[in-house]
Parts: C-alpha cells; structure tokens; sequence
C-alpha cells in the first residue's frame, strides 16, 4: 500500500522533492501546502500542482488542510522544505512521520538565514540536514545529513544556496528509500546556534544574495525580498 503524503515549501528544491514523491510507486503525493506568497524568484510549487494535477492548499497554511482537524485524520508522511509557518504540536502528533530538510548543519545553525550567518561567520564548512520536527525549531533528532565546502573570501549566498539546492536533493534521494531503516540521533545542545529574523539586521553586507547588490540598494534601489534556506 502506498503512503500518503504532504508536502510543505517553497521553491525549486520543494518542486523536486514532489516531482519524486509524484512519481514514486511507494508513494502518493496527496496534498502541497506552498508558501503564500510564492517568492518570484525561484520555480513556482503551485504552478507545478496545477500542471500534475497535484491538490494544493491556496491559502498556504496546514491548518487549512481539509479534513486535518478531524480525531481520525492522519498522513504517513509530512514533508517540509522550506516552509515558513511554526509547525504545532497538534500537527506533529497526526503525522506518522514528520521531517524537515534544513539549509544548515544543525543543530548549529538553527533558524532563519543559516547560509547567510555562515558566510558571515567565516565558516568554511556548511551542510543540509533532514530532521524530525519537534515543537521547538529545529531541535529535533537527526536523520541524515551532508557536509560540503563553502569559501566565505568568495562565495555570495547565492552561490552557496544555488550548491545547496544540489546537496539538498542528493541527501533527500539518499534518505527516502532508507528512512524506516534509520534510527535519528538527538542533536547535540552543547552545539546549538540559533538565529532568528530580528538578527538579521547585524547580516551586514551578508543580508541578501549578492554582496554588490546590498550595495547598490542601499545607495537606493529596492531589496529583493530573497530569503534563503529557512
């Protein structure tokens, strides 16, 4: 019997990862809860449901699932990546199994912006991490992850994101078919790092994709509304 699934994101990583659980004979994609609104700068989740056909949630919010507050509703399988909204206990307690891929080698670097914090630490090591989601952001155990190499003198985060992407679905493809397989690992306290969006402000010129163009928008042009890799 295939298990079902919901998928919760954004972006061209999110259209992969449903393009796989689309075409999996082990699974069947059941519900996409997209972030509203769609950054314009990345592939479009909604377009990708209409074309395959694929239900989606239009306001962008999980509670707005039909049917999930029911006591006998559940799904075998909650995916997020990248998805904006806290994810609440009543939520966590209906999936069989819920995850998250993360754009940071937790537990450092919990939180929002973790490629652009790691460039702006200096770091030359950055990684992706799948997770259990717990009630407290990004804390929960550990079940696969990728380290790769970044280079702060160079790198922009748009390159380091772009890099990610790529780590990002070789770690997912590597996982699912061994996800009942792995036992998740409890992360590490000692080594947590945390940072939310009231931090960005201390970003400097790591703040948006492009070290130049934080430049040229402060001279006054407009920001781009980028994000990457909550």
């Amino acid at each position: 019997m295939k298990r079902n699934v919901v998928l919760l994101g954004k972006g061209k990583l999110a259209v992969r990862i449903a393009e796989w659980f689309h075409r999996s004979d082990a699974h069947e994609l059941r519900w996409v809860v997209p972030v509203i609104p769609e950054p314009t700068w990345t592939d479009s989740l909604i377009d990708w449901c209409e074309r395959n056909n694929v239900e989606y949630v239009p306001s962008g919010d999980y509670h707005d699932l039909p049917g999930a507050r029911a006591a006998d509703w559940s799904v075998d399988i909650a995916f997020s990546v990248f998805y904006d909204k806290i994810i609440k206990e009543w939520f966590i307690e209906k999936a069989r199994r819920i995850c998250n891929l993360h754009n940071g080698p937790l537990p450092r670097y919990r939180g929002v912006s973790p490629i652009n914090w790691a460039l702006k630490n200096g770091e030359t090591s950055h990684g992706v991490t799948i997770h259990e989601i717990t009630p407290r952001i990004d804390a929960g155990p550990i079940i696969s992850q990728l380290d790769y190499s970044i280079c702060p003198e160079s790198d922009e985060v748009e390159d380091v994101y772009q890099r990610a992407l790529e780590y990002g679905y070789t770690l997912f493809e590597r996982t699912m078919p061994n996800l009942d397989k792995i036992s998740p690992r409890p992360q590490d306290e000692s080594q947590a790092m945390y940072y939310s969006r009231k931090d960005d402000a201390k970003l400097g010129d790591r703040r948006d994709f492009r070290r130049a163009l934080l430049v040229q928008m402060e001279n006054g042009g407009e920001r781009s509304g980028m994000c990457f890799g909550e």
